[in-house]
C-alpha cells in the first residue's frame, strides 16, 4: 500500500488554524484559574476561587437561573411555531407565495441593536408588557430563523410521497405528522434544539435592551460586573458557559452521536 507525504505548508496550516481556533479558549481558561484579584495571562498560580466566587455573588446565581429558563422556553416557543412553518413551506411550497420564506429569515437580517430597541418601544413601553414576557417574546424571534432554517433543511430531503402514502392507507393527518413525518427529521429537530438555545443564552444584543430592575441575563450580568471589577471571575463565566456548550453536544453524542445530526 502507497503512503502519501503531506505537503508541510498543509502541515501548517492546519496547526495555524488549530491555533487560532484554540488559542483564545485556553487563554480564557487560563485567567480564569489565575490566582490574582486581575485577569492577566499566562496565569500566576493555580486557584479554582473564582469558580467559587460566581456562586457567592448572588446577581450571578440568579441570572443563570434566568437564562437557563428563558432559553429553553424559547427554543420550545420557536420549535412549536418553527417546525409546522418549516413543514408548510416545504409542502406547499408550490402553492404558498415566495416572499413568505424571507419572512421567517427577517430577524437575522435585521440588526440585532434595531431589533432590541424597536421591541423595546413597542412591547416594554407602548403595550407596557412585563420584563419577563418581552425577554421571552424578544429571545423567541431571534431563535426562529435558526429553527426554520435548520428544520427546512431536513424536510428538503424528505419524500412526502411517504406522508401521502400513509394517509391514503387511513392514517390521521395528526397522526401520520407526528409518526412518520417527526421521526424522519429529528436530526433537524434536534440540531435547530441545539443551535436555538446556545443562541438565547448567548445573546447580548436583544436582552441589553428588553432586561431591566430585578430581572437580567448572564451575559447582561457579566457586563454589569465588568464595569466594577476585573477579576478573573469574568473569565470564570465564560469558561462555565464553554463547558455548558461542550455538555450539550456530549450529551447529543452519548445519546445519538454527531454523526446522526448530519444525516
Amino acid at each position: 500500500m502507497m503512503t502519501r507525504n503531506i505537503h508541510p505548508l498543509l502541515i501548517a496550516g492546519t496547526v495555524l488554524v488549530f491555533m487560532f481556533l484554540v488559542g483564545p479558549l485556553i487563554i480564557v481558561l487560563g485567567a480564569a484559574l489565575s490566582d490574582t484579584t486581575y485577569l492577566t495571562f499566562p496565569p500566576q498560580g493555580l486557584s479554582l476561587r473564582w469558580f467559587e466566587n460566581i456562586f457567592q455573588i448572588d446577581a450571578f446565581r440568579r441570572t443563570i437561573f434566568t437564562s437557563l429558563q428563558i432559553a429553553l422556553l424559547s427554543t420550545t416557543i420557536a420549535l412549536i411555531i418553527g417546525i409546522p412553518a418549516a413543514y408548510a413551506l416545504n409542502r406547499h411550497r408550490i402553492q404558498l407565495p415566495g416572499w413568505l420564506s424571507t419572512l421567517f429569515i427577517l430577524p437575522v437580517l435585521v440588526p440585532e441593536l434595531v431589533l432590541g430597541f424597536s421591541l423595546l418601544k413597542n412591547l416594554a413601553v407602548q403595550f407596557n408588557s412585563p420584563i419577563y414576557i418581552s425577554l421571552l417574546f424578544g429571545h423567541s424571534l431571534i431563535v426562529l430563523p435558526y429553527v426554520v432554517r435548520v428544520i427546512s433543511a431536513s424536510l428538503a430531503s424528505f419524500d412526502f410521497s411517504i406522508e401521502e402514502a400513509a394517509i391514503s392507507l387511513g392514517s390521521p393527518p395528526l397522526k401520520t405528522f407526528f409518526t412518520i413525518l417527526l421521526p424522519n427529521v429529528r436530526s433537524g429537530v434536534i440540531a435547530a434544539f441545539i443551535l436555538a438555545f446556545i443562541t438565547s443564552i448567548n445573546d447580548v444584543s436583544i436582552s441589553i435592551f428588553l432586561t431591566g430592575p430585578g430581572l437580567s441575563t448572564l451575559p447582561i450580568q457579566l457586563l454589569a460586573h465588568m464595569e466594577q471589577f476585573f477579576d478573573p471571575t469574568v473569565a470564570s463565566v465564560s469558561v462555565l458557559l464553554m463547558l455548558l456548550t461542550v455538555a450539550v453536544m456530549a450529551v447529543v453524542e452519548r445519546t445519538l452521536g454527531l454523526t446522526f445530526l448530519a444525516k
